[in-house]
């Protein structure tokens, strides 16, 4: 790759001294044969700004060779136009020094070749080269006026304009036509290009031939047009072509559109200015456009990177939601096992008290692992945006009291004391969704309870009424080990926990105060912690909600004998089919089993079940396309509700089981409670719950 890559370099550092050189010789040839003549020194001298180029851009021998090609040139032609050979050395020396100064000074000011890419840039460079052309100028107007009795002052003059002008005009075009930012900032066709340098010719053609009478003002709008279309290489090209077309007719013919009178020096003048105009407004023009198109092609790279960052970042989401929906599954399917044959064996009343007393501690560690599981699946339902609210008639204080209730045994355990405060003036209900604000509340007292080793804990609800929504502020205060003020700003980040030390005493996932701020921001409220470490903590929640009037209450249901429903238990798993079946057998229901989506759909062809429990990850037919073929049947199994009783959890997964007709989701492992209570909602529903599904 490295010996390519120096091949192609050679090559082309070989092919710019050859375009240099080429250039060069005719450069001072236009110069000395076209434009000298008439004024006796070049109206227009580029030879010295493709030498300097040629400096900035060559490498070792070939900037030698390109010089002496440069002077060798210089020299012949300057003998065969009639000078005597001390001049043209003279000239030679002079124009090659000038040369130099300016490599020598840009290269200093630039730290290499300069670049012409901007409006700067191109101001800058006739700035640098405009005082050494005057240096030059005034060697050269002080030998011919000492030497050979030329007037100083007209010497002067016309040196100056003569270099000024070629390296004003010359070097920034030079440098332009090389540098391949610009070839890459417009890439015209050839036909396009040649048909607007063709335009160019034409109107320079008419507009320096006297008999043709066209105004120089035609040649702004092609050059213009060249820019627009070819950019900063257009404008450089177009300048170069109009310059060598017009300086030489122009100042031939005597007389042309540029100016009305006959003398030679004013027409000269004149042509000179105007090519300077019309070169730097070109050139400016295209430097423009050139940079409204490397911004153009920026902010294309910029959205093409970012929808590969977007695409990286959403096949990593996509990737942490299977393996966070694999890892459920993992840990789901064993868990079932532990905690459903736990609450088999405690409901077994010919248990021993020591037996009883390990089991329920299975229990509870198996619930503690259930736990973290839950707030895993929460918080990627805060990140998926899936959190949806039912506020209702809620009354605060008395789902505070009932929240601490659920803590109370907790905390007795650990020999605590647990009160609770409300300051409700006017004791109305309040639109608020109580389950996520139990959610929340529950995590705060959990953890109250967890790092506090004696004392007290106090929940305290205080209810300021407003014109049109009241303020709720909740405080759950303890006395616990208290939080450093550096730690608390971690607190309700995810995934952090103010003690991670091998010796740290409480265990977590560090998500439980992510999920309720983030709960808690969902419901428009705020939530924080106010600590000192050793005095204990108190963390509060502010909440505003309207008052809300209390709902109907609904007509008590009489459900039916459990015994009289018939349920349908499809799962690949014999554990999973035996607890299921003994907690179902515990309450009395007729119970069928399936091994897979196959075999359930034989059966449901074959018999008729008031209910159906149907697991996801099946052999032969998995459960969402069981789930479309008995929906499909015209059987009376096919209008009977199936509740997804799965280890698939995430919310994605849950709303597949939606989507195949499933009418709810028990996630594993299986909760006794959870089970009963969502068999007894379907098969004895409600009108209000109908109306909710």
């Amino acid at each position: 790759m490295t010996l390519s890559l120096a091949f192609h370099e050679d090559r082309r550092q070989t092919a710019l001294l050859l375009t240099l050189s080429f250039t060069i010789v005719a450069a001072i040839a236009f110069s000395e044969y076209l434009t000298r003549p008439t004024l006796g020194v070049a109206a227009f001298w580029p030879a010295n700004a493709f030498l300097a180029a040629g400096l900035f851009t060559l490498k070792g021998l070939r900037r030698l060779a390109l010089v002496v090609v440069f002077v060798v040139a210089h020299v012949a032609v300057c003998l065969l136009t009639g000078d005597e050979l001390l001049r043209a050395l003279l000239y030679a020396a002079v124009d090659s020094c000038e040369a130099g100064a300016v490599w020598a000074v840009c290269h200093r000011l630039w730290k290499g070749a300069p670049r012409v890419r901007t409006m700067r840039s191109l101001a800058q460079l006739p700035a640098i080269t405009t005082p050494i052309a005057a240096g030059s100028a005034l060697i050269c107007a002080s030998v011919l006026h000492f030497g050979y009795g030329a007037p100083f002052v007209e010497s002067l003059i016309d040196w100056f304009l003569r270099s000024a002008l070629g390296l004003a005009v010359a070097l920034p075009a030079t440098l332009v036509l090389i540098d391949a930012e610009h070839r890459r900032s417009f890439q015209s066709p050839w036909s396009e290009q040649l048909l607007l340098m063709f335009g160019v010719a034409t109107i320079a053609l008419l507009c320096a031939h006297p008999a043709a009478g066209a105004p120089p003002a035609l040649l702004f709008p092609v050059t213009l047009a060249a820019a627009y279309r070819l950019g900063a290489r257009g404008a450089a090209l177009a300048a170069f072509l109009t310059i060598a077309i017009v300086m030489p007719m122009a100042i031939a013919a005597g007389s042309s559109p540029f100016n009305a009178t006959q003398d030679p020096v004013i027409q000269a003048r004149t042509i000179q200015v105007f090519t300077s105009l019309l070169f730097y407004t070109c050139l400016a023009a295209g430097l423009a456009f050139g940079q409204q198109n490397r911004l153009k092609r920026l902010l294309l790279r910029r959205e093409l990177l970012a929808r590969a960052a977007r695409g990286r970042a959403l096949a990593a989401t996509e990737a942490k939601t299977e393996f966070l929906a694999t890892m459920s599954h993992e840990i789901r399917t064993p868990l079932n096992s532990v905690l459903g044959f736990a609450q088999l064996l405690a409901a077994r009343e010919d248990l021993p008290p020591d037996a009883r007393r390990q089991v329920n501690l299975i229990d509870s560690a198996g619930a503690a692992l259930l736990t973290v599981v839950d707030d895993i699946l929460d918080f990627s339902r805060v990140e998926a945006g899936q959190i949806e609210l039912l506020p209702g008639p809620t009354s605060a204080a008395a789902l505070l009291r009932d929240t601490v209730a659920i803590m109370a045994p907790e905390a007795r355990a650990k020999g605590l004391t647990l009160d609770v405060e409300i300051v409700d003036p006017l004791a109305v209900l309040h639109d608020l969704d109580a389950d996520r604000l139990r959610q929340v509340l529950i995590n705060l007292l959990n953890n109250a309870v967890k790092f506090t080793e004696e004392g007290r804990i106090d929940a305290r609800l205080t209810i300021e009424p407003g014109d049109i929504e009241d303020r709720l502020r909740f405080e759950i205060t303890d006395t616990g080990v208290g939080i450093a003020l550096d730690k608390q700003g971690l607190l309700f980040q995810r995934f952090s926990q103010t003690d991670s030390s091998p010796s740290r005493l409480h265990g977590g996932a560090g998500l439980g105060l992510a999920i309720a701020k983030a709960l808690v921001d969902v419901m428009g409220g705020k939530i924080g912690v106010d600590s000192v470490p050793g005095r204990g903590s108190c963390f509060w929640v502010e909440l505003s909600a309207p008052v809300a009037e209390p709902a109907p209450a609904p007509e008590p249901a009489k459900p039916a004998a459990p015994g009289a429903a018939r349920i349908l238990i499809v799962d690949d798993h014999p554990i999973n089919l035996e607890i299921a079946s003994a907690l179902l057998a515990l309450v009395g229901y007729e119970v069928d089993l399936a091994e897979n989506g196959k075999q359930a759909v034989e059966k449901a062809e074959a018999a008729a079940y008031d209910l159906i429990l149907m697991d996801i990850h099946m052999p032969l037919m998995d459960g969402l396309q069981a789930t479309r073929a008995i929906k499909a049947l015209r059987t009376p199994t096919g209008k009977a509700p199936i509740i997804a009783m799965s280890a698939d959890a995430l919310p994605r997964q849950v709303e597949r089981c939606y989507a195949a007709g499933m009418v709810d989701h028990i996630a594993k492992p299986i909760q006794r409670e959870v089970l009963y209570a969502k068999i007894e909602r379907w098969l004895h529903p409600q009108p209000d719950a109908e109306a909710a599904v």
